[in-house]
């Protein structure tokens, strides 16, 4: 049994038919499946230990504290984090940022102040800077792209400057699949005191990060796009940057004491962490690390790289498919493949492969400001994981080659 064929096991979802034909799920960008680990961390924790963490002196609050705390501490060894108690569980990579832009961005950007972003910026890292720049006064500028799409060196330099308070990009982008210089960037914005928002949510389930090597001031994502499952998400930020920051969420579990007229707030992590936790969740991103851990980086980079080479080398064989950001030479690469087909609209191109048992995602990808710059109001987007295989590739091409003849428009 080779290594794609025993992975795919492990995943009850993708030994399922989709009506008359077996799955091929290549939606990886959007979710990830769930291997029977995860599934049973998650399943154990509400059958055997379901408490609320940090509240009861019972064994089973105090379990649930365990493994929840214990989960905290796994996720910081993942991305070598420096302390654990920098990692700040939310429901997903979209409250994380919203968590730096409401309590870190409108404390610290005043009016005539500059926040950059890319433009091929997923909207929960592009929305919450508007919405700051809009109530503080501030500019929001953008980092374009290159001819190849890949961001602009000379926006890079020129347009950090000293009035940059934040920038904030993805490792990788979503609809590219293109692994952004963010070192080089974290560099340049520390040189003028700017901080630093990096979306890890397209790189973290495929590649081994570190955030102390980064030298990220913020660093997030989502559980649910790395095994496990949704409703968990990550917020790494420094030590010092978050002892600065008010709360975000007020209520219990965040508090050290409160008066009538006054409220001591709890350190951290608690002060983030209001309410009660989902702690299931927890359960299930820590298997999750386990599993990726189990796999090894080096395989998964090496296999993605493989599909996705692959894939392309068959699409440009199609006069009718207009790739973007998809020449597979590049080592910066990753496995989406982002294309369109002529004359056919996306949404159309998905039904149709759909009916092929071929799950591909169609739309503007939360990235409308990227599509309105490419000069497209959608694209396909096919997604690999470690679990894919070249069998897959063969099947997505299959159904690729039958589109436009199902809406007669020929080969």
């Amino acid at each position: 049994m080779n290594n794609t064929v025993k992975y795919k096991a492990d995943f009850p979802l993708l030994g399922k038919p989709m009506g008359d034909n077996p799955l091929v799920y290549l939606d990886n960008g959007a979710t990830t499946q769930k291997p029977r680990e995860v599934i049973k961390a998650i399943t154990e924790y509400y059958d055997s230990f379901n408490a609320n963490p940090h509240r009861g002196a019972y064994e089973l609050s105090i379990k649930a504290t365990d493994i929840y705390e214990n989960a905290r501490i796994k996720t910081q060894q993942f991305i070598n984090a420096k302390y654990s108690h920098e990692i700040i569980f939310t429901k997903n990579a979209t409250e994380s940022l919203n968590l730096v832009a409401y309590s870190y961005g409108l404390s610290h950007v005043g009016a005539g102040d500059e926040v950059l972003i890319a433009i091929s910026e997923h909207h929960s890292n592009l929305v919450p800077w508007q919405y700051v720049c809009q109530m503080k006064g501030a500019t929001l500028k953008y980092i374009y792209l290159e001819d190849d799409h890949n961001l602009s060196q000379r926006d890079i330099e020129e347009k950090i400057t000293e009035k940059t308070k934040v920038v904030a990009v993805a490792q990788v982008s979503n609809v590219l699949g293109l692994i952004n210089p963010v070192k080089e960037i974290v560099a340049r914005a520390h040189e003028v005191g700017a901080v630093v928002v990096v979306d890890g949510s397209q790189s973290v389930p495929h590649m081994a990060v570190d955030v102390q090597d980064m030298d990220a001031d913020f660093f997030v994502f989502s559980g649910h796009k790395m095994l496990s499952p949704m409703g968990i998400g990550v917020l790494y930020g420094k030590e010092e940057l978050l002892n600065d920051m008010p709360p975000f969420l007020m209520g219990g579990d965040m508090i050290d004491y409160v008066e009538e007229q006054h409220t001591d707030y709890a350190p951290l992590p608690a002060k983030f962490e209001a309410g009660t936790q989902n702690v299931g969740g927890a359960a299930g991103l820590s298997a999750a690390i386990d599993y990726l851990n189990k796999v090894g980086f080096d395989y998964i980079e090496k296999k993605e790289k493989e599909l996705t080479e692959y894939a392309i080398s068959r699409m440009k064989e199609m006069d009718y498919i207009e790739l973007y950001g998809c020449d597979s030479t590049r080592d910066n690469k990753t496995g989406i493949v982002t294309f369109n087909v002529k004359d056919v609209h996306p949404h159309d191109v998905s039904t149709i492969m759909d009916a092929h048992g071929v799950a591909i995602r169609a739309g503007h990808h939360c990235a409308q400001p990227l599509m309105i710059y490419l000069k497209q109001n959608a694209t396909c987007r096919a997604s690999f994981y470690f679990y894919n295989s070249k069998e897959d590739v063969d099947k997505f091409i299959e159904a690729l080659s039958k589109v436009r003849g199902v809406l007669g428009l020929g080969a």
